[in-house]
Formats: C-alpha cells, sequence, structure tokens
C-alpha cells in the first residue's frame, strides 16, 4: 500500500505489517468500524487507551468506536517501527492535524499471517479553541481583540465558531488599520461591519477581534515591520506567511477557529501552506466586497482558513450562494512546468502523493498540460502589471502624501504601479485576458492540482534576496487561479524532508467552489 510518509526502523519491517498499518488507518478515517475491530486482536486482553479513558477487551473498544461519529482529520507525519520478534511489532506514528500535534503508538502481533493490534495509545491532536484576553494578545497577531470584539446576531450554521478579521474589513465601531499605524491613526471609526464581517455573525459566529496583515495586503510573506512577525507553531522560527498572516496564527495557535482574509495572489493559500492548516480562495466576485479595503479589485477575493476541512466546509456553506448543480470534474492536469518553481523535495513529496491519490482511486492518472515557459512567464508578468497598476490607483494619493510610512519593499512595490504606462497596461490586460481565456478551458471539466507553495515557510532571518526569490518562484503558482477568477483549496498534504508543512493546492472551475470542497474530501482520507 503506497504512502508518502516516511517509515524509520533500523529493522526488516514486514511488508504485511505496514500494509496492516496503513489498512486501520485508511478505516480510521473512512470510520468504517468494521475493517477497524478486524485489525484488533480478538479477546478480552486487547487493550485500547487515551488521555481520558482505557478501554479492555474486543467487545468494550468495538462498543466505543461504533459509538463514535466524528470522523478523524488528522494524518500520519511519519511511521517509526521497532521488531520485537518476528511476529511483534511496535508503531509509533507522529501525527498532525494542521498545527496540532499527536502521536499513535500500537502493539501488533501477527497470528496466522495477520497482523492484528494487541494494545494501543492515541494521544490526541486536537487543539481546543483558547479564549484570548484583551490583555494577554500577542501584538504580533492581534490589533485589538474583544470578549468578543462583536458577538453572534442571532443562533446559525456558525454557533460556536469564533473568527479573526483580517485589518482590511470595516469593523463597526473600529478604523481600518491595514497593517500600517500611520494609515490606522489617519482613519474614523467605521460607521457599519463589513459584508462579510456582518454574514458571519448572521451565521452564528463571534469575531474575537482584529488581526494584522502585511501592509495593505501587498505580500505574502507574513512580515510586518511595525508590527513584527506573527508566529507560526507550525514551524517555530519561520514565517507564516501572507498577507491574512494575523488571522493565520490565531486559527494555528486555536485562538479561533476561523480566520477571516483575502486572497489577490495567494493571501490565504499561503499562510495556510506554510502553517499546516486549510485555506480557501473562492472564486473572484462571489462574495461581497462591500466594506473591504481594495488592493486589486480584478483580483481581490475573499477567503479563511480552518484547522479542518469540516470547518472551511461550514463557512462556505453559511457565506456563499448556493450552487446549481455542479458537474465534478471528470480529469486530473498539472501543469508541467509549475514544478520548476517547486523545492526538490517538495516536488518529491507532491508526486508521491498525487500517485498515493490515483492508487487509491481518489483522482484519476493526472494529465501533464505542457504550457509554454514563456507564456506562464507573459502571464506572471502580466498579472503583476495590472496588480501594481490597481494598488497604486487605489492607494497611490496617500502614499504619495506619506512617502515615509511604509516599508521599503512595500514602497517598491507601489512604485511600480505607479510607473506603468498606458501601452503597458494595455498590452498586460490583453494577456491576463488571454490567460483567462486558456485557464478556464482547461477548467471545464478539469481540476488542477500543485503545491501551493514553492516550499516551507522560509526562515525569519532569511536575507532579502531569499525572501524575493521564494516570493517570486510562490507567486507564479499562486497567480495561476488569480488569472483565472477560480477557486483554490491549500489542503496540509505534504511534508518537506525536515517535517514542515507545505500545502497541496487544488483548482477548479469559476463558481464550483462548495464543489471544490466536495473534491477535496475525495483527497483528505489519506495515508500521508
Amino acid at each position: 500500500m503506497a504512502t508518502a510518509a516516511r517509515v524509520v526502523s533500523s529493522d526488516a519491517v514486514p511488508e504485511s505489517l505496514l500494509n496492516a498499518f496503513w489498512a486501520y488507518d485508511t478505516a480510521l478515517l473512512a470510520n468504517d468500524t468494521a475493517r477497524l475491530m478486524n485489525l484488533f486482536a480478538p479477546g478480552p486482553d486487547t487493550l485500547r487507551g487515551d488521555g481520558r479513558t482505557l478501554l479492555v477487551g474486543h467487545d468494550e473498544i468495538s462498543a466505543f468506536r461504533s459509538a463514535r461519529s466524528r470522523v478523524p482529520t488528522r494524518h500520519v507525519h511519519e511511521v517509526h517501527v521497532r521488531m520485537l520478534g518476528e511476529d511483534t511489532a511496535l508503531t509509533l506514528a507522529p501525527t498532525r492535524d494542521g498545527a496540532a500535534r499527536g502521536m499513535q503508538t500500537q502493539l501488533w502481533e501477527r497470528r496466522d499471517g495477520h497482523w492484528r493490534i494487541l494494545a494501543a495509545h492515541v494521544t490526541n491532536a486536537a487543539v481546543a479553541p483558547q479564549a484570548v484576553r484583551p490583555e494577554a494578545c500577542d501584538p504580533r497577531i492581534w490589533r485589538i481583540v474583544g470578549t468578543p470584539l462583536a458577538r453572534h446576531r442571532a443562533d446559525g450554521p456558525l454557533s460556536g465558531h469564533t473568527f479573526a478579521a483580517k485589518d482590511l474589513f470595516a469593523v463597526q465601531g473600529q478604523s481600518r488599520g491595514a497593517g500600517n499605524p500611520t494609515y490606522l491613526a489617519q482613519q474614523h471609526p467605521e460607521p457599519r461591519h463589513a459584508a462579510a464581517v456582518s454574514a458571519l455573525l448572521d451565521a452564528g459566529a463571534d469575531l474575537v477581534g482584529i488581526a494584522h496583515t502585511d501592509e495593505f495586503a501587498f505580500g505574502i510573506g507574513g512580515t510586518n515591520v511595525h508590527y513584527g512577525t506573527p508566529p507560526n507553531p507550525a514551524a517555530p522560527g519561520r514565517t507564516s506567511g501572507g498577507s491574512s498572516s494575523g488571522p493565520a496564527s490565531a486559527v494555528a495557535l486555536g485562538h479561533v477557529t476561523v480566520g477571516l482574509g483575502t486572497d489577490t495572489a495567494g493571501s490565504v493559500r499561503v499562510p495556510a501552506s506554510y502553517q499546516g492548516l486549510f485555506g480557501l480562495r473562492t472564486t473572484h466576485g462571489a462574495l461581497d466586497t462591500d466594506g473591504l479595503l481594495a488592493l486589486a479589485p480584478s483580483f481581490d477575493t475573499i477567503g479563511w482558513i480552518t484547522r479542518t476541512l469540516d470547518d472551511l466546509h461550514a463557512v462556505a456553506t453559511a457565506l456563499l450562494p448556493p450552487a446549481a448543480p455542479d458537474h465534478p470534474p471528470t480529469r486530473t492536469a498539472i501543469i508541467a512546468h509549475s514544478l520548476t518553481y517547486v523545492d526538490a523535495d517538495i516536488r518529491d513529496a507532491f508526486t508521491a502523493t498525487v500517485s498515493d491519490l490515483v492508487a487509491r482511486g481518489a483522482i484519476p492518472e493526472p494529465t501533464f498540460f505542457d504550457i509554454a515557459p514563456s507564456t506562464l512567464e507573459q502571464w506572471f508578468t502580466a498579472f503583476r502589471v495590472v496588480q501594481a497598476y490597481e494598488a497604486w490607483r487605489e492607494h497611490g494619493t496617500w502614499l504619495a502624501a506619506n512617502p515615509d510610512a511604509v516599508a521599503a519593499d512595500v514602497t517598491q512595490r507601489f512604485a511600480a504601479g505607479a510607473a506603468v504606462t498606458k501601452s503597458e497596461l494595455s498590452t498586460a490586460l490583453a494577456a491576463v485576458a488571454e490567460a483567462r481565456a486558456t485557464l478556464r478551458n482547461i477548467l471545464s471539466d478539469t481540476a488542477i492540482l500543485m503545491p501551493s507553495t514553492s516550499g516551507p515557510a522560509p526562515d525569519v532571518t532569511a536575507t532579502g534576496d531569499e525572501f524575493d526569490a521564494i516570493r517570486s518562484n510562490t507567486l507564479r503558482l499562486t497567480t495561476l487561479a488569480a488569472l483565472a477568477g477560480a477557486p483554490a483549496i491549500s489542503m496540509p498534504l505534504l511534508h518537506d524532508a525536515t517535517g514542515r508543512p507545505v500545502g497541496l493546492s487544488v483548482v477548479l472551475a469559476p463558481g464550483a467552489d462548495l464543489g471544490l470542497l466536495r473534491y477535496a474530501r475525495r483527497l483528505q482520507p489519506t495515508n500521508l
């Protein structure tokens, strides 16, 4: 049974043992009680324990499993095996669920040619939401928090959920800061909530607070010279990813269940990838952007970040309009040259994961589209020109009046927009239209798969040149969905050679947002 999770052992491990291990994992993630119980040794001496209780005997374990309806969302990171004898083995498997960590320990015995579990202990990887006290909030993550800052208006499908709003969304009674203290000081309190904030409150969620962003959302690193870099609990010492950096870290740390963000060129998918979370970029224009501070309206979309696919889907069901019956994609595509932008170990992990998904029947064998590198580069350049032009159009007046208020690297990006000529803009708009038509034609019956980012989160001490190289390669991946105006999801299904998370992205046709989440469920019960 194929898997991309690393097996660590100094012993010769029987393939039949690994097959039994992965059969158990597959059954667990499918909540298939019959198959699970077939893998526990029969009799009164079998044990299963966790942090709360110890179950003794096959019948007691079976009754416990039959009563459970929740399907786990954690995945196995690696498997350590110690052979205690020819027919006895111990397995320890670290597990991950977003930023949370767990451990699965099993004692196996082979009888009559079949491996079964004699004893098992599970350390739960769940992270319970933690209330954030205003006096204790991390200033790298939060601009302001309340208890809550805004309470839900009525019970609804998101009752019990809490969210952090990126500091681009209007929150009634608060000023928008856009990640810049000078801009914040010059704003007036907002008279009403942004449409997306209102929709979440109407659906039953509570707004905990306003979380930081890269300045004006014009960045994907998560760094902010004024407020600091939010922590990345999935990769300590590494950047959080941005520009929806604060909401992502708030979710990863369990402060909230939902991070409300925006995605122009990857600003939801990048922090989700770097922090081992789920992130959804919605179809361009699918949600009302009233009350949202724009960056580049031709590409700006609303999105959100969660620790679980269930939560991601719950928010989508509450916010997105009911979808017409969708036609699931019949093909899977990989844009061949896009993999040249990816670190070698992530390329290997992606290839192994796709192979595993094909072997499990989750997706069809992918088709490799050979879009010429020069064409992809032309599209990327066009995106950058239009994005920069629109960003300057939105904020140029304020920037000209406050020339020293913004970090140097962000200032350079805005300056590029100020320098765009009419001829350059016209050429870029034509290339964007060509890219959109080509990509939408592919997406009409096809799901495009790719790594969400070029690699794991960079070290916070990386040089400017290192950050620029990572940013450049990652944007060449993330802007494909933006050019198409299409929905895209990042799922925490990949990791580098040292275990740091990287997302796997799926892009579907514009308007297929809910279908994309249903498609993602096919990928989720995995042995990764």
